[in-house]
């Protein structure tokens, strides 16, 4: 293992880059921006399919011909009155109306399985502040974003599950501005996450777009934790011409904290001081949750924050000091119902996280396998819920490409920039179930590096790969992934029993070699089962509803004899929408492996978990 480390040591340094504020966001954080008074531009939008993408060059590969520009701030309708040999092949004020944010699956029946670039428009008023700086920004585009305002090109962004922001202070007008957003949702072996997945692609505008507007210096970053060592910390950074210098206040009015610290030259702040003694700590037992306000110059910024920590012991995980057991699920960010056209909302995200909570007994969920959006984290946080937060690095990427691997860094940093404040949040994942080379190590060890530069106070973890041994009689289950030594938990995914020939009744003769100084976890195991599907002879078959739950009986009772294991997420708490999966009668493109139907219909195998965790909760009081 020695050896490992050091070859993992020397593919980190090839990759590193010399500073990290290279692969920062490139426009404002805007931290805690949906706590932040702003214009929601919601609702009705136009848009238009463009599979050519004719929007974007000409035939010849030369520059969008006037008639064909759909970001062009023209009234299309009154030139072509005006002058009747215009030629114009688009309109976007006149394109069909679809209601955003939404994925553009069921705009139509056309747009089903469509992959490619479609053109969104939206008009709206505006109040103009002078004085003040107005930000647009966007919680998620899927995949790729181009972006227009008042046919001035704000910029792009790429990468479909974190947010990105503009400043059009100065553009905008009172009446009728245009924005005009290209979303892209084709992916190449260099995107992040590739083409082939195993869950739904989602193109378009799938979260909140939103019209900030700020005083001219105002606090963009703000992050707000109790750290290891039982202290409240702060860490702020101002943007704005007057940051240098500028006072500070930090207030904590349920615990009677207001504390006051000078901004540099660079405009960060930092507070430290010690956890007064009425201060509940967030658990899941008692989700607590505090007001945090920030004050400098005009701006008022407030979160709302837990305070908890989170460490290890040998194989433990402590949450305040204490060993927990994580009763987990897995979890894809896609709304209950037969035709679900969207990525969670509030609403949503309350109804399947209580659904693990109350109906699972679990205290821990595995957000999959992308950054989910700001609603099911504020979720967690209320109802008591662990979070496991990756981003998508998944199966086969180009990890030996630069370029790759520094989009893969912003990625990773606007996700954590973006949550960190969330008490819910116990680790942050780096990918999942990426094949070893020695481009991929180098590559993940970089992004554990990162993590651990953004956010020194959580966890890192990955969902690792497996190796199987046999040793006389014995069948051994060993984590053959060298990332094993970056990471601080060590976690795989194991479906014996559905994939490969293991039969359940023998799963139980498997014996797990671990690593004894780390804890362990099951990041996913589960079996594929239609609700309604029945077959209660003595050996059911796959896709029934006894065949899941009696694999659930067998892993975990494999789970019990692993000593070092500290929690689990299964996958999956629902089925969710999946290209790739096509039996027909069964899946019909859906991943079957939920505990609840796509409409929230329990399968037997749920209450085998359900009763499990219950156990385990009573085990620990």
């Amino acid at each position: 293992m020695r050896l490992v480390r050091l070859l993992l040591a020397l593919a980190a340094t090839l990759l590193v880059s010399p500073a990290f504020a290279q692969v920062m966001p490139n426009g404002p954080v805007l931290s805690a921006a949906d706590l932040r008074a702003s214009q929601d531009l919601s609702g009705q939008w136009t848009w238009s399919i463009d599979p050519y993408r004719d929007g974007q060059a000409g035939f010849h590969g030369g520059d969008v011909g006037e008639g064909h520009r759909r970001f062009d701030d023209t009234d299309v309708a009154g030139v072509r009155a005006a002058k009747p040999l215009a030629l114009y092949e688009y309109d976007m004020d006149a394109a069909s109306v679809a209601t955003l944010p939404s994925s553009w699956l069921t705009h139509s029946a056309q747009m089903r399985h469509y992959q490619g670039l479609v053109w969104y428009q939206r008009r709206f008023d505006a109040i103009l502040d002078p004085g003040k700086r107005t930000f647009l920004r966007f919680g998620a585009v899927n995949y790729a974003a181009e972006v227009w305002l008042n046919g001035t090109r704000l910029g792009t962004h790429e990468g479909g599950f974190t947010p990105f922001a503009f400043e059009v202070t100065g553009l905008l007008r009172e009446k009728g501005n245009r924005l005009v957003v290209a979303a892209d949702s084709q992916r190449s072996d260099r995107d992040v996450p590739p083409p082939v997945t195993d869950w739904e692609t989602y193109g378009g505008i799938t979260r909140d777009v939103r019209l900030h507007t700020v005083s001219g210096t105002f606090v963009d970053d703000a992050w707000v934790r109790m750290a290891a060592d039982g202290t409240i910390a702060a860490s702020v950074r101002l943007n704005g011409e007057d940051r240098a210098n500028l006072p500070v206040r930090l207030a904590i009015p349920e615990l009677g904290i207001i504390r006051t610290a000078v901004a540099g030259a660079t405009g960060e702040a930092s507070f430290r001081f010690a956890s007064p003694k009425r201060l509940v700590r967030w658990s899941p037992e008692r989700p607590r949750l505090y007001r945090v306000e920030l004050s400098a110059g005009d701006d008022r910024w407030h979160d709302i924050v837990g305070f908890r920590t989170v460490t290890l012991r040998g194989s433990e995980i402590l949450l305040n000091d204490r060993p927990i057991f994580l009763r987990g699920i897995s979890l894809h960010e896609e709304e209950l119902g037969a035709e679900p056209s969207r990525m969670v909302l509030h609403a949503d995200a309350e109804k399947l996280l209580g659904l693990a909570k109350e109906g699972l007994n679990a205290n821990f969920v595995r957000l999959a396998h992308y950054p989910h959006g700001e609603a099911m984290l504020r979720a967690a946080d209320r109802l008591g819920l662990i979070v496991w937060s990756e981003i998508p690095v998944y199966w086969r990427i180009a990890f030996d490409d630069p370029q790759v691997l520094e989009k893969t860094r912003r990625m990773l940093a606007e996700m954590i920039l973006r949550d960190r404040n969330r008490a819910a949040i116990a680790m942050w994942s780096v990918g999942n179930e990426t094949p070893v080379s020695e481009a991929r190590n180098g590559f993940m060890v970089q992004l554990a590096n990162d993590v651990r530069q953004l956010d020194p106070d959580r966890l890192v973890t990955a969902a690792l790969l497996t190796g199987r041994e046999q040793r006389g009689e014995k069948r051994v289950v060993t984590i053959s992934d060298p990332l094993a030594d970056a990471v601080d938990i060590l976690a795989v995914n194991t479906y014996f029993g559905w994939y490969g020939s293991d039969r359940l009744e023998d799963i139980g003769s498997l014996v797990w070699d671990l690593p004894e100084n780390k804890p362990f976890l099951f990041s996913e195991f589960g079996a594929g089962a239609k609700f309604g599907l029945r077959e209660n002879g003595p050996s059911p078959g796959k896709f029934t509803e006894d065949y899941q739950a009696n694999y659930y009986r067998a892993t975990l009772a494999m789970a019990d004899e692993i000593p070092s294991l500290a929690g689990m997420s299964p996958w999956i708490l629902k089925d969710f929408r999946s290209p790739r999966r096509q039996l027909p009668g069964v899946q019909d493109g859906w991943n079957r492996k939920g505990l609840v139907s796509e409409t929230g219909e329990r399968k037997l195998a749920f209450d085998v978990l359900a009763q499990w965790y219950r156990s385990k909760a009573a085990e620990a009081r």
